[in-house]
């Protein structure tokens, strides 16, 4: 079964997260959960797009596997966002490191749309994924609701990376750390107290638990 009950970092407003596309995601981030698990070929299951997605749920569609990379056929896309539709009372997070992607289609009533922006730096050894730049002007491009994930953050460039965040108009910033010591350039606590303080003069910030590492101090 690809619906499941949030648990562990996952975003605490999120309630479910669904994955009727698996697979080796193409990005191949370095940091990323999945890599530990013996992944085959991307695939769409078919028997999941007849789950019950419930009202009043909030659903993050394409949590293990990047659903919106160029490499998966629009036609999949098309069949799980078709399926989404059917549940107008149902909230559907999308969120992507190919933003531009999202711009091809057209979505359920109740949706959000992100992006996740570990920094604004390009780390090709960290990730295959559309560099920064790309995801920023991606999303200015697109229509509210929108947020952005800052996870796991890594150092950046204070007044460069508040600009493209400000730029996207996100309804609201996640900011989250790593937690398995994958030895990513973090930033000092200083610098990263002074970007949350930033985003704070223009939209929500949302900090997850893992976070406190950093804040205290403690990198």
């Amino acid at each position: 079964m690809s619906l499941n009950k949030t648990r562990g970092q996952m975003y605490p407003w999120v309630t479910h997260t669904w994955n009727p596309i698996g697979g080796r995601c193409p990005h191949q981030c370095s940091y990323c959960y999945m890599r530990r698990f013996p992944l085959g070929e991307l695939k769409l299951r078919e028997g999941h797009l007849k789950d019950k997605l419930e009202r009043g749920w909030v659903i993050f569609v394409g949590s293990s596997c990047d659903m919106w990379a160029k490499e998966v056929p629009m036609a999949w896309i098309a069949k799980v966002l078709n399926r989404c539709r059917e549940f107008p009372q149902t909230t559907f997070l999308f969120q992507s490191k190919n933003p531009a992607r999202l711009r091809a289609f057209v979505f359920p009533p109740n949706t959000i749309l992100g992006t996740t922006l570990e920094s604004n730096r390009y780390l090709p050894h960290i990730s295959l994924a559309p560099p920064p730049h790309n995801r920023i002007c991606a999303m200015r491009q697109l229509p509210a609701p929108k947020m952005v994930s800052i996870e796991p953050i890594m150092d950046f460039d204070l007044d460069c990376f508040v600009k493209d965040i400000q730029d996207i108009a996100p309804e609201f910033v996640s900011i989250g750390a790593d937690s398995k010591g994958h030895g990513l350039p973090e930033p000092s606590a200083d610098k990263l107290l002074a970007l949350i303080a930033a985003l704070e003069e223009f939209t929500e910030v949302r900090q997850k638990a893992n976070l406190k590492r950093l804040t205290q101090g403690m990198a």
